[in-house]
């Protein structure tokens, strides 16, 4: 039997802020999320630009649940003499007869709960005295539960605030507003909130999707993003802009509307003064993001000689944050309700930052912000991806420039994370730490949760080189999914954590202060699960693009055998199977040119296929059209072992060179080796175990990881007077769901006996808290 000393007083690393959340608005986790307010499109600035199908009054609706559209004279929107520059346009009521609109709000509407009490509130300007706004709590079928009327008594924009109360629960609820027959009024920000926020906050957060966060603990909150920090314009005035934090504070009637780059709009509303204080009101440290001057989307960079008002921007950001009372920047905050500072330790420049341009512009930011702030810790960035040119460079970069942390991403299968769990074992404990600021298993599913819990015990052993992890996404509105896994899922009536959520908010609850040292005695041997070949079917695969092969040639180099093949033409998503073999050692040359299709795209060269849910690719082109990179897919999920930049021009003749030898994948384009990396074998441990001490608490923490389908038995050679034992427990397959949310066995006992002999179940994750 297994058995496992602690050594209790032999404390070595900090743990310090390991884990924490990561918080993007994608998936409408700000508005229709986690930010309150619940009218979609209050200020009637929702526009082409951030989707096709917005236009000036999308998500209001006529009584009959038609879309509404403006009308000559009685219903426009109109941006002269605005409520504010920022906010251009409002609506306009002109009307003879009684006008009434409503709004659907976000999912199937407004969930409106019995006994609760709602702030609602809009400002408007009357032509005339005398005027009346009613307001009413409707369901979608027009039922009335509560209504007030409120009259217009100034002639200038102002603004009018009531509260109302629901008798019922709806789930379909909607806000009607009237105006009686001969109306002349100006109306905008028209908003709903409930007085119960998270933390009783007026601009607050709904409260239990905060109360969800709140459970975790988390040691620290990373925002706004993410993709959401650097896709935009450079001008930050303009729609599309990219995220520049001073768009985000003041009033919420004076911040401008913003296109969201995951296709939906921003109302800002949720801006960088409500991401602070909810970092304080959860206890978790902030750390902010800025763009560094260049979006690789759309390959804009600001002029090096222009960089000085985004360097400034960091700078004033610092000083909002932690300044005075007295500075410019710390008057800001205060007059918004902060005096207190909000104690900065952390700041990102950039975001998953590819190609050289990102990183010439690092050098300055990082020079004037260590000057201006040495204390505050930089975190540079390391791309999208675990290795390949822009990790490398990323790294490079922050050893240059002695960055504080290096911002790394990736997601990947259960299979890839397992094969990994020594990743950071070998990276240097003096330079930069690794802030792993976003990864996921690739699903929401009990297999993926526990890969990640046996990744994070290897980075909590390797808390030394490894500072802070956070899973992402966090959030997702179930009716507008841009991307998956997520770790919290929501609609407008409910909440429920993933499986996967399950996993994180144990981790961080019980992180630990320090690792301890222990001893493992007839630990069983690992399990090698899968160390093949790479064989099986070759051949080519559509991106959107006319692609024509020739000069394509198989050469098995253990038995010297070439194959030659006939010239290939490839377009738009089609798949050609050239070939197959089980050689464990080729080499596969080709000529291609991109004749037409889409700009951003060319093709991939598939190889090692079983079928189409498993097997490897090496994409030329890829995302945007600057990848060469090389994925494998197992069960149709992918995990990209390595990538370069590169571009596919139309036109141009390239050719081409992919050598695999067992394992390993090499790959070269016009002589110039562009990848090299090689699949890990699957390596499966009898347990994943760390053992960490708690200062707080006085107690320790023994944690144990069984991603088996057989129990891993284990004595605690020494045993002491009470242990507290949590186990999370399901099969593989299992996750949470609206309606069974909770599907993850919870086992949770109390031993106050020389019980020594514990039994881990299989697929379970085990932590046992040791009080001497």
């Amino acid at each position: 039997m297994t058995k496992i000393k602690l050594n209790y007083d032999d404390k070595l690393v900090e743990l310090g802020d390991l884990y924490g959340i990561f918080f993007e608005d994608l998936n409408h986790a700000a508005d229709g999320g986690l930010y309150a307010e619940m009218i979609q499109n209050r200020s009637f600035e929702f526009n082409r630009i951030d989707h096709a199908t917005y236009h000036a009054l999308y998500g209001w609706e006529d009584v009959n649940g038609n879309d509404l559209v403006e009308q000559q004279l009685e219903l426009r929107v109109l941006s002269d003499n605005p409520l504010h520059p920022r906010n251009p346009h409002y609506l306009k009521i002109n009307s003879l007869e009684e006008i009434t609109i409503r709004n659907r709000g976000y999912n199937q509407g407004l969930y409106l709960q019995k006994g609760e009490i709602y702030r609602l509130s809009f400002f408007a300007k009357a032509d005339f005295k005398g005027q009346k706004v009613s307001l009413q709590f409707q369901d979608a079928a027009g039922k009335i539960y509560n209504q007030e009327t409120v009259s217009i008594n100034n002639g200038g924009w102002s603004k009018y605030s009531i509260e109302m109360s629901m008798p019922e629960t709806v789930v379909d609820g909607r806000l009607a507003v009237s105006f009686p027959a001969i109306t002349d009024l100006a109306i905008d920000m028209i908003s709903v909130f409930p007085k119960a926020t998270f933390k009783n906050r007026e601009n607050g957060c709904r409260k239990d999707l905060a109360e969800k966060l709140a459970e975790m603990k988390p040691k620290f909150l990373r925002f706004p993003g993410g993709c959401l920090v650097h896709d935009g314009s450079l001008n930050s005035e303009d729609r599309d802009s990219m995220y520049r934090w001073k768009n985000t504070i003041g009033p919420v009637e004076t911040r401008p509307a913003k296109r969201n780059n995951w296709g939906y709009n921003q109302s800002l509303g949720l801006g960088f003064f409500e991401y602070f204080q909810i970092s304080e009101d959860l206890g978790a440290k902030p750390i902010p993001v800025l763009p560094g001057g260049w979006d690789p989307h759309h390959k804009r960079a600001v002029a090096i000689d222009e960089l000085d008002p985004w360097i400034q921007d960091a700078l004033d950001l610092i000083e909002f944050a932690n300044g005075d009372v007295s500075t410019e920047w710390g008057a800001v905050r205060a007059e918004m309700g902060h005096p207190e500072p909000f104690n900065l330790e952390y700041l990102g420049i950039g975001n998953e930052e590819v190609g050289q341009e990102f990183f010439d512009r690092y050098a300055y930011f990082h020079e004037a912000i260590r000057k201006a702030y040495p204390n505050i810790k930089l975190i540079n960035s390391a791309g999208p991806f675990s290795e390949g040119s822009e990790y490398d460079r990323g790294w490079k970069s922050a050893l240059e420039h002695q960055s504080d942390l290096v911002d790394e991403h990736y997601y990947a299968t259960p299979e890839w994370f397992l094969a990994h769990h020594h990743h950071y074992d070998h990276f240097d404990p003096n330079g930069p730490k690794v802030f792993l600021g976003e990864y996921a298993a690739k699903d929401n599913r009990w297999r993926n949760a526990l890969a990640e819990a046996s990744y994070m015990i290897g980075l909590e052993r390797n808390a030394d080189k490894v500072a802070l992890a956070c899973y992402a996404p966090l959030f997702a509105n179930e009716d507008y999914v841009n991307w998956r896994p997520n770790l919290i899922w929501f609609n407008q009536e409910k909440v429920y954590g993933s499986v996967n959520y399950d996993v994180q908010k144990l981790f961080m609850t019980q992180q630990g202060t320090h690792n301890i040292d222990f001893d493992i005695q007839d630990m069983p041997e690992s399990i090698l699960l899968e160390d093949k070949d790479i064989t099986g079917d070759f051949g080519l695969s559509g991106d959107w693009a006319d692609i024509e092969v020739d000069a394509l040639t198989f050469t098995d180099n253990v038995t010297g055998e070439v194959t030659k093949f006939d010239k290939q033409t490839i377009k738009d998503n089609e798949q050609k199977i050239l070939g197959q073999t089980k050689s464990t050692h080729y080499t596969i040359n080709f000529d291609f040119v991109k004749t037409a299709g889409l700009k951003k795209k060319g093709f991939k060269f598939f190889f090692g296929r079983t079928d189409n849910q498993n097997l490897y690719s090496w994409s030329l082109g890829g995302w945007e059209n600057q990848d060469c990179l090389i994925s494998s897919i197992k069960n149709g999920a992918e995990s990209v072992l390595t990538q370069t930049m590169w571009k596919v021009e139309t036109n141009k003749h390239y050719s081409c060179q992919l050598e695999v030898k067992e394992n390993k994948i090499i790959t070269k384009i016009d002589g110039v080796e562009f990848n090299h990396t090689e699949e890990l074998p699957l390596i499966v441990k009898a347990a994943y175990v760390n053992a960490v001490y708690d200062q707080e608490s006085d107690n320790y923490l023994l944690k144990v990881v069984n991603v088996k389908e057989v129990p891993f038995t284990f004595e605690l050679d020494n045993p002491t007077s009470q242990i507290k034992l949590t186990q999370l427990s399901a099969s593989p397959d299992t996750k949470n769901t609206l309606e069974e949310s909770n599907q993850v066995v919870v086992k949770s006992e109390l031993i106050e006996n020389d019980m020594n002999t514990f039994n881990v179940d299989p697929y379970s994750v085990m932590f046992l808290e040791i009080k001497r």
